[in-house]
């Protein structure tokens, strides 16, 4: 990586840091004060808020127009996420919504950045536990400023799978996505696991915690920057059909070596979901 973008990667690190404690905030000033049936606006003003901090920042630092942006707000309006050769970041201001509603102690901002369709750094910052997760390509992966790596458990019999419900309720995904778990459970594996926030997973991957996390239904601004981190920390990353992992696609499985993995594929249930690069509404 040039010198260019490390100093984007430092000043990444720097945004997530700002970003993490305007949500921080947010939750210790005025979710106690809401009712249920406005906590969906605070999630909004929230949400954008962060956003226009990081967004904001980074025009300021690189330039108007030079950089683009991939996240939640583009997909909002129907619009498609391209990849393109230009530096580009991908954002999730508030990854884990459900979890701040409820002050479940899981919430993240992920912002990645890359270049020629390259991933080149990825920073997720666990700001209610205070953990800044951050990699760069080439360069290994760090929680503040200890070096992690994955787990080295190759027998399944002796993993913790990670892995989440979704945000679709319709009853035939749910279906296979519960039946997926309970066939991995019945493995047997030593247990399953559900953060609520892909980054914070994919962290945990990276962390040892867990030898793997799947998941379908995910956008892409959820896994960009945990990828980079994954890779970093020595694991992996395909498609949940064991086919190369496509940023796009909307699903993945990340895991700590190619045993765990394949051994995991064998049981997912696969079901259409349509990619982040085609037009939709979501």
């Amino acid at each position: 990586m040039g010198d260019e973008w490390q100093e984007a990667y430092d000043y990444a690190v720097q945004v997530a840091r700002k970003a993490g404690a305007e949500i921080r905030k947010a939750g210790e000033s005025e979710i106690r004060v809401m009712t249920k049936s406005s906590t969906v606006d605070l999630v909004t003003k929230t949400d954008e808020r962060v956003e226009k901090i990081i967004i904001g920042a980074l025009k300021e630092k690189f330039g108007e127009g030079t950089h683009h942006f991939i996240g939640e707000e583009s997909m909002a309006k129907g619009e498609p996420c391209i990849l393109t050769n230009d530096p580009t970041w991908i954002i999730d201001p508030v990854d884990g919504t459900t979890n701040f509603v409820h002050g479940f102690p899981f919430v993240a901002v992920s912002i990645a950045f890359a270049v020629n369709k390259e991933l080149e750094f990825g920073v997720i910052y666990s700001c209610l536990e205070d953990k800044m997760y951050k990699a760069r390509k080439g360069m290994g992966a760090f929680c503040d400023e200890e070096q992690i790596y994955v787990s080295d458990v190759k027998d399944i019999k002796k993993s913790i799978i990670i892995s989440e419900h979704g945000t679709d309720r319709s009853r035939e995904k749910v279906s296979k996505i519960f039946s997926t778990m309970q066939k991995i459970l019945c493995i047997p594996v030593h247990g399953l696991r559900g953060s609520g926030t892909a980054a914070t997973n994919m962290c945990l991957v990276a962390t040892g915690a867990v030898e793997a996390f799947f998941e379908i239904g995910i956008h892409c601004w959820d896994i960009a920057a945990g990828a980079v981190i994954v890779k970093e920390a020595g694991g992996l990353l395909m498609d949940v059909d064991g086919k190369p992992f496509d940023l796009m696609s909307r699903r993945m499985l990340s895991a700590n070596n190619d045993i765990i993995a394949q051994r995991i594929i064998k049981e997912i249930e696969i079901f259409h979901v349509p990619r982040d690069d085609e037009r939709q509404e979501i």
